[in-house]
């Protein structure tokens, strides 16, 4: 029973820290900064829209399955705690898992599933031809 307790408040807390993060991330002003801060929430609302979706493939959806336990799970390899850095092992795997899947997945199903803003898909896609914001070459 105190495994549940303790495992059910790990998951608020968790959830908490997500919202807060991205009520404070909209606040920010648009650029790098922004961007960091709201793209683990982003990926996270974007791996639950594709794993529901049909038109996604099962080894994508396992992937992307694979980059949403890596970022819940409480082992890290790089420690949370540490600033800039904690979070970067997370940001990696699913960057990756999220570029594995997106060869794989129609891309207007990834578009209609991403969360964030566009031109940080696009970025992360490696697309080019799409423009990635003020005084960036598209």
């Amino acid at each position: 029973m105190t495994f549940l307790r303790l495992a059910a408040t790990g998951v608020v807390l968790l959830a908490a820290s997500w919202l807060i993060l991205r009520l404070l991330a909209r606040r920010l002003p648009p650029g790098m900064l922004k961007d960091l801060a709201s793209f683990l929430p982003a990926c996270a609302i974007t791996i639950r829209r594709l794993r529901r979706d049909p038109r996604v493939p099962r080894r994508a959806k396992l992937a992307v399955a694979f980059a949403g336990l890596w970022v819940l799970s409480p082992i890290d390899l790089i420690p949370e705690f540490l600033p800039v850095i904690g979070p970067l092992d997370d940001v990696v795997v699913v960057a990756l898992a999220l570029r594995y899947a997106a060869r794989r997945v129609p891309r207007e199903a990834l578009e209609e599933a991403w969360a964030g803003e566009p031109r940080v898909l696009a970025r992360l896609l490696g697309d080019r031809t799409l423009p990635t914001g003020p005084g960036e070459k598209g």
